[in-house]
């Protein structure tokens, strides 16, 4: 029970990765808060669904107040949100570029950036983003994609720099395809034996947001 009396905050909790990670977190002992944009996620005991559009400051401070004045606190946020899009640089129009830093960069900064207050005054907090491996390994054809997880492996490692000695950390994952229903249909082709497992994620994660963790900071995990 290594997260026994902690809020967790799951962004992006309802899809493929989150069903994996909400039962490991709610196993754990976590008090958890699903967001979605829209209400897709069903409510069991130790979870609560809240909407809000993650890429709206606003829709995010509200969601923040929301679950301070229900909850009275906010001890990790795991940020599973994030989206792929092919296309090469000359192939990419501006409304692509901007879909893809919106979703796998600005979405973090502006989570991170909603919860770092209070978890700064309680003097501890963890925060999880998943990037992906193409953030240090770029591959050619999904130019905005690997731009936009490159650019969130570099916040992550901002921010473990001006956090440190806060009681916070920031720590990022970097896998490879993960195993998903979406990726065996876009790939039926493929060999999902050799893709990331879900569980592997969550497991990680698990240890991320747990006091046993509490010196792994700014780390960049590769999975696959």
């Amino acid at each position: 029970m290594r997260l026994q009396n902690k809020t967790v905050v799951i962004t992006g909790g309802s899809g493929a990765l989150g069903q994996v990670v909400v039962p490991v977190c709610v196993d754990a002992g976590a008090r958890v808060i699903v967001v979605d944009r829209h209400s897709r996620a069903t409510e069991a005991q130790g979870v609560r669904v809240m909407t809000a559009d993650i890429t709206n400051e606003a829709d995010i401070r509200r969601l923040v107040e929301a679950i301070l004045e229900e909850v009275g606190q906010i001890d990790v946020l795991i940020n599973l949100v994030g989206g792929f899009e092919l296309g090469r640089v000359i192939e990419t129009d501006l409304s692509l570029w901007q879909r893809m830093l919106t979703m796998n960069l600005t979405a973090a900064f502006l989570l991170s950036k909603a919860v770092l207050p209070h978890m700064l005054q309680q003097r501890t907090g963890r925060i999880v983003h998943v990037a992906a491996r193409a953030a240090v390994e770029p591959f050619p054809g999904a130019a905005a994609y690997v731009v936009s997880k490159a650019g969130l492996a570099a916040l992550i490692r901002v921010l473990a720099l001006e956090l440190a000695g806060s009681g916070v950390t920031v720590n990022g994952l970097l896998p490879t395809t993960i195993d998903t229903p979406a990726n065996r249909r876009s790939m039926p082709d493929a060999d999902p034996s050799k893709w990331v497992n879900p569980k592997s994620i969550a497991d990680m994660v698990s240890f991320l947001v747990s006091n046993e963790a509490s010196q792994t900071n700014g780390a960049l995990i590769p999975l696959g």
